[in-house]
């Protein structure tokens, strides 16, 4: 018994969830920032209001995985747990913008950071369980495609949400100023369409697709030369740490590649609002008046100019692959990023950022789909949830280092300008490019001696 190929279509519904999901995070990543300041947030603390987020991944993601590998419902084994984590992150997403409502219990800066640590976690809880849902169902030889049209659903949904507040704002008149302390109206309006998305988007994967059932999965495990392991039987949320210590060869290889891959990306997305308005625009960066709003809706065009080069290139990622291998097509997708990144630095003017961009659109489809077909083929069908669960260690962590040291490294060592630390970040991605050379790409070298 073989896993059966999929049709296209088939597949793009799988992953269809992944838009409204990418839409959510896209709003976060370019607004965030920008919400935290005009709650009261200096630019040198904006890194530790993030921290609480992937923190709470670090935590969340393998205890969701270790579960979803054991669980089954008439939704199936993975659909319950990104729908649950597509309505919190929802909630997120609408009441985070308006955290001011909530003053007199708290302020609305602890208000809106607690809302960002809901969003994230949610997103995590709702994301993990999509990448395991695609190693579930396909077979090998279609998981890149799998990576890919996710990748690619990822920049459609990424592309909507970044440009949102600017479509809002200077296409349908929705006003971008606000009285001090109150977020813009067009913000608002984008967080809740936002939030309407993704939980559409979510009900149309988990109603679209069906999942095999525990013994489909044995059987294919078996059919593939996995061994039953006898303390299966016994297994416990304890097993999370053994199975940390067995984690497969290429697993230990690529978490160096994703630790030096979202460093540089974390980076970015705490820093790029303050850092172009204060080096392109020449903004002070006390300012949050309605130049800075209009820097803040041209960072989220420009991220969302990079995730629609993302959805593009991901069209091409399969056959690149197949033509170059998969590791070399990873690496120089994180070169294009990292020189994307440190040309912020150089650029004359804000029009020019869009070259840079195409950089990190590379960069950000190799990331979301490379790793995980590379990784795919080397863990056990039985513990995919949980693996894809502890991979997310190596996505969270570096985040969460970059969180503590990247605020006082901006104010102490690069004088308070934000700009430095995204050229750091290029330079991040330049090292995770050289780190993929070293992994051991299991399918690949399978499809080589064929």
């Amino acid at each position: 018994m073989e896993k059966r190929k999929l049709g296209f279509w088939d597949i793009w519904n799988m992953s269809f969830g992944f838009l409204g999901i990418q839409m959510g995070f896209a709003l976060q990543n370019a607004n965030a920032s920008r919400i935290l300041q005009i709650f009261g947030a200096d630019v040198h603390e904006l890194s530790w209001f993030w921290v609480v987020a992937p923190l709470t991944g670090l935590i969340v993601q393998p205890i969701i995985g270790y579960y979803s590998d054991r669980t089954w419902t008439k939704l199936g084994r993975r659909r319950p747990y990104f729908l649950v984590g597509a309505l919190l992150a929802a909630a997120g997403l609408v009441l985070m913008p308006n955290a001011d409502m909530f003053t007199a219990f708290m302020p609305a800066l602890w208000v809106g950071a607690g809302m960002l640590m809901i969003m994230d976690a949610s997103f995590n809880v709702a994301m993990e369980p999509f990448r395991a849902l695609v190693a579930d169902l396909l077979p090998s030889d279609q998981r890149t495609l799998g990576f890919s049209v996710q990748t690619i659903l990822i920049g459609i949904g990424a592309v909507i949400g970044s440009w949102l507040p600017y479509a809002l704002a200077n296409w349908f008149g929705v006003s971008n100023n606000a009285a001090e302390g109150e977020v813009p109206l067009n913000l608002l309006l984008s967080f809740i369409i936002g939030a309407a998305v993704l939980v559409i988007s979510i009900l149309i994967t988990v109603f679209t697709t069906k999942e095999y059932s525990p013994e489909e999965l044995a059987q294919f495990a078996i059919n593939e030369g996995e061994k039953e392991e006898e303390e299966e039987e016994k297994s416990s949320l304890l097993n999370i740490f053994s199975d940390f210590k067995k984690m497969p060869l290429t697993m230990k290889q690529l978490s160096s590649v994703q630790f030096f891959s979202w460093f540089g990306l974390f980076g970015m997305w705490v820093f790029a609002t303050p850092a172009i308005a204060h080096h392109i625009y020449g903004l002070s960066l006390d300012d949050h008046g309605k130049a800075y709003q209009t820097a803040g809706d041209w960072v989220g065009v420009l991220f969302g100019a990079y995730n629609a080069v993302s959805a593009v290139y991901a069209f091409f990622l399969p056959a690149i692959a197949k033509k170059i291998g998969r590791k070399m097509t990873y690496s120089m997708g994180l070169i294009f990023g990292g020189l994307g990144l440190i040309s912020i630095y150089f650029v004359p003017n804000e029009n020019w950022l869009f070259l840079s961009m195409f950089g990190i659109g590379i960069a950000w489809a190799s990331i979301l789909a490379m790793p995980y077909a590379i990784l795919a083929g080397s863990i056990p069908a039985k513990k995919m949830g949980v693996y894809m669960g502890i991979f997310n260690f190596f996505i969270v962590i570096p985040q969460i280092i970059n969180a503590v040291i990247g605020g006082p490294i901006v104010k102490y060592f690069y004088g308070g300008n934000p700009i430095y630390a995204l050229v750091i970040s290029g330079v991040s991605l330049l090292i995770a490019a050289l780190l993929v050379v070293k992994v051991n790409d299991v399918d690949d070298v399978v499809i080589i001696d064929k």
